[in-house]
């Protein structure tokens, strides 16, 4: 696919849409609170993990190097065709280059200029609060106010042992040092005590956010539980779904929203993303042609089943992109269908395409990011902005 992008980097940052504002191509139309104090329209956006998977058709491996450069690229171009959000995983293995996502954000916002800048996920019950907010409010700087956290518990555990943590207290460090970022967002200076990390007494934690405030979501795997604690924090929920079918959420998304409201949130106040797997095609049989050899590497390769090696066959793969499955593969107006289906059915607020996953070739990607941008994204905003019309 040729190019039509603008490549400019204009210095310029006066016209950033940034968090507190509305886009203005769906102003008034379709938009709803964020739980945090900001407003937001239906986003679309991509996330990677930056894996470094040996190509199943050449045999080539990237390098860690060029995989680095290539996921900024991704975050350019994502920005200058006007998709809203664009993630960064946090992984720490060989195979990945995710180790330091807010590294990487921090180039991506020298390189953009609209888009907001998330990881997808931060390990928080590996990582320290206080740095994670530092590092995030940082970027906020940098940004003009586009960073965004969604923190979770995490799938990949290795970065528990490697900073000295036990996995028997995986789920109380999630909770401890959640409670604790949340607190770092609304207070400074700041005391505080807990059970894994040193009291902090008046301490002064800098720098603050450029805005009001930085959003954080809370990423969620399917686990009830944690489907609860977020609805009761009132915090925004990043639903991921890997295989199955698009219902997969659907219990967990009524626990969210039923423990808001006991909470005393306002569960329509809440925004809920779905983070899936996907890619955008020419048509439906190249979109699957080109994702399936890529994906399903990916799964064997990288997935953190480690040594059972998880073997996707092409079948299964066309089964799990059929219309009422998770995968969001296919032409543009599959997308578009897709998308529209999962809004209707969970009330999302966000979707994040996983696109590349398992070393897909920087051309490949590109295109898809480029479609989902120019062929996607403006006419599902537009639709759903006309639903929400008429539904008021």
């Amino acid at each position: 696919m040729a190019r039509t992008v603008s490549r400019s980097r204009a210095g310029d940052h006066r016209n950033i849409c940034l968090r507190r504002q509305v886009n203005p191509d769906v102003a008034a139309t379709g938009v709803a609170e964020d739980g945090q104090g900001t407003e937001m329209a239906f986003e679309i956006g991509i996330m990677t993990f930056g894996e470094v998977t040996e190509n199943p058709v050449t045999g080539e491996l990237s390098s860690p190097r060029r995989r680095v450069r290539e996921t900024i690229e991704q975050a350019e171009l994502a920005d200058e065709v006007g998709l809203d959000v664009f993630g960064v995983g946090e992984h720490h293995r060989s195979d990945f280059v995710g180790s330091a996502p807010t590294i990487l954000l921090a180039a991506a916002a020298e390189r953009t200029r609209n888009i907001r800048l998330t990881s997808s996920v931060t390990v928080l019950g590996s990582e320290d609060p206080v740095r994670v907010w530092e590092q995030f409010a940082t970027i906020d700087l940098l940004s003009a106010g586009r960073a965004e956290i969604i923190a979770g518990r995490g799938s990949y555990t290795e970065s528990f042992p490697l900073f000295g943590y036990d996995l028997r207290d995986y789920a109380e460090l999630f909770r401890e040092k959640l409670d604790l970022l949340l607190e770092i967002r609304e207070q400074n200076p700041l005391t505080w005590r807990g059970r894994f990390r040193a009291p902090l007494v008046e301490a002064d934690i800098a720098p603050r956010a450029d805005g009001a405030t930085i959003p954080i979501w809370v990423g969620v795997g399917g686990s009830p539980a944690s489907a609860v604690s977020t609805g009761r924090l009132g915090l925004p929920m990043a639903l991921a779904l890997l295989l199955g079918p698009m219902t997969h959420h659907r219990q967990t998304v009524d626990l969210y929203r039923e423990a808001a409201a006991a909470a005393g949130h306002d569960p329509a106040a809440l925004p809920i993303s779905i983070n899936a797997h996907g890619y955008v095609g020419r048509t439906s049989r190249q979109a699957r042609d080109v994702m399936y050899p890529y994906f399903a590497k990916g799964m064997l390769d990288n997935n953190h089943q480690r040594g059972a090696g998880f073997r996707l066959s092409r079948p299964a793969f066309d089964a799990q992109s059929t219309p009422g499955a998770g995968l969001l593969v296919g032409s543009p107006p599959e997308m578009i269908d897709k998308l529209l289906a999962y809004h209707e059915l969970y009330g999302l607020d966000r979707a994040l395409i996983q696109m590349g996953f398992g070393g897909m070739p920087q051309k490949d990607h590109l295109d898809a990011i480029e479609r989902l941008g120019t062929e996607v994204a403006p006419v599902v905003r537009r639709e759903i902005a006309a639903r929400s019309g008429r539904a008021a």
